[in-house]
């Protein structure tokens, strides 16, 4: 049984849902509280075991690799200081046994491309895809969802696909599955016959809705340089998905947090508030505010 080591996180989209913020700030380094998007992904990731990240991404996306690498004039200075809290927050981002690379998505051809685009990185190893822009909220769990879709792997052997259940009146906004009318309770995983994208509410299988958090196998890669152009002309990973579920098998682990899509305004608003809510620093002020607003 191989370990899930390796984390590919796509980062070379433009952000077109959070424009104008996004013209010359990538989506990815836009705040959540005190933390870029994309650190509270990452430290996801090194909480459920990965020990390589590696970014696909484009020119423009520099910050991004900047954020995790030391920044010794900053540094000095908190140390000069004496500001021995805020300098371990900047020094602590990344642990020494984690590694961040990135490649680079030359055309926006899609996930599926993107994920193949870290094809040199991952050779024929299984991996975990993370999308940059779902941040998954477990902070009443003892450890995340992705720590235990990882255990969930690790057990069966099978590749897995996080979901969560929507609304039913909302399973027309995403990828839904198929896991032949089992329950499946939350915490656990139960086999995929078929993945449907936005389905109308009648056709809908469940209310099941995949959420960006994937545990693939190396033979993915494989399928994927065949998989023709899709929908918007681009290479979706559902696809390649699709054609791997006729020779094998894949899971979906029904998460036990809450995902919240910072890649919307609206989401990223939300993920504000109850990050906000949590944090140490702001939690009374804006209970304390949120109480005045009559809405």
């Amino acid at each position: 049984m191989q370990k899930i080591t390796k984390a590919i996180i796509p980062v070379a989209g433009l952000g077109t849902r959070v424009l104008p913020a996004s013209k010359s700030i990538p989506k990815e380094m836009l705040p959540v509280v005190d933390k870029p998007v994309i650190q509270y992904v990452i430290e996801e990731a090194i909480s459920a075991g990965i020990k390589e990240i590696i970014l696909v991404t484009r020119s423009g996306k520099a910050s991004i690799e900047d954020h995790f690498d030391c920044h010794y004039e900053l540094e000095s200075e908190l140390a000069r200081k004496g500001k021995t809290a805020a300098l371990a927050q900047v020094q602590d981002i990344l642990p020494s046994d984690v590694s961040l690379t990135a490649v680079r998505q030359h055309q926006a051809l899609g996930l599926g491309h993107a994920v193949l685009c870290a094809e040199s990185q991952i050779g024929d190893q299984d991996f975990a895809v993370l999308l940059p822009d779902m941040l998954i909220h477990s902070a009443a769990q003892d450890q995340c969802d992705l720590a235990d879709m990882v255990a969930a792997y690790e057990q069966s052997g099978v590749g897995q696909i996080m979901v969560e259940p929507v609304p039913e009146h909302q399973v027309d906004r995403y990828g839904i599955v198929d896991c032949a009318g089992v329950t499946v309770a939350a915490g656990s995983a139960a086999d995929i016959i078929r993945m449907v994208e936005k389905p109308s509410i009648e056709e809908a299988p469940s209310n099941l809705s995949i959420n960006g958090r994937y545990l693939l196998p190396g033979s993915i890669m494989q399928l994927l340089k065949t998989t023709a152009p899709g929908a918007g002309g681009e290479i979706q990973l559902t696809d390649a998905l699709a054609a791997y579920l006729e020779q094998g098998r894949l899971q979906a682990f029904n998460m036990r947090g809450k995902t919240y899509d910072c890649g919307n305004k609206a989401g990223y608003l939300e993920a504000n508030v109850v990050y906000g809510l949590q944090h140490p620093e702001t939690a009374g002020a804006l209970k304390a505010f949120l109480q005045t607003l009559t809405l």
